[in-house]
């Protein structure tokens, strides 16, 4: 379920009270988070975190490179966390730090998925949005852009 909001605060006023409640504070905690570099977008029809294209303009899709999101779907929420998609190292900790939490993770490629706020570990959440500086992601991203057609 993509949204046409063209500003995050459009994002929010589309979402019914419980859904604004819960992607709003997962936005807090990501915003609390967001190293330097970083910058709040829509993009992709989602509430963005990305690298602007000021900083970095060679990106496949010429759009700014996504390093974080929040949406609201048609039966979760979800928030993209791509610095643990990008690295086996970093997805493994994440992994075993949400099951020492107790919750039950659902995730994706990239997405962890969430029903309601109470289901995600918002500490691990920020921890995890704080682990990845832009000049380490973007290392990682040159990396796996390596050997591709497009590389």
């Amino acid at each position: 379920m993509q949204s046409k909001a063209k500003s995050v605060e459009d994002y929010l006023s589309d979402l019914d009270d419980t859904r604004r409640e819960a992607i709003s504070t997962v936005r807090d905690i990501v915003l609390d988070n967001l190293p330097d570099g970083y910058e709040e977008m829509m993009l992709f029809g989602m509430i963005t975190y990305a690298v602007p294209l000021s900083i970095f303009p060679d990106t496949y899709n010429k759009q700014p490179l996504m390093y974080a999101a929040l949406a609201s779907q048609k039966r979760h929420m979800a928030l993209y966390l791509t610095n643990v998609y990008g690295d086996g190292s970093l997805e493994e900790w994440f992994r075993e730090r949400y099951k020492a939490t107790g919750k039950r993770l659902d995730m994706g490629k990239s997405c962890v998925r969430f029903r309601k706020l109470d289901d995600l570990p918002l500490d691990l959440v920020g921890e995890t949005i704080a682990m990845t500086p832009i000049d380490e992601f973007l290392e990682i991203y040159k990396a796996s852009r390596t050997g591709t057609k497009r590389g």
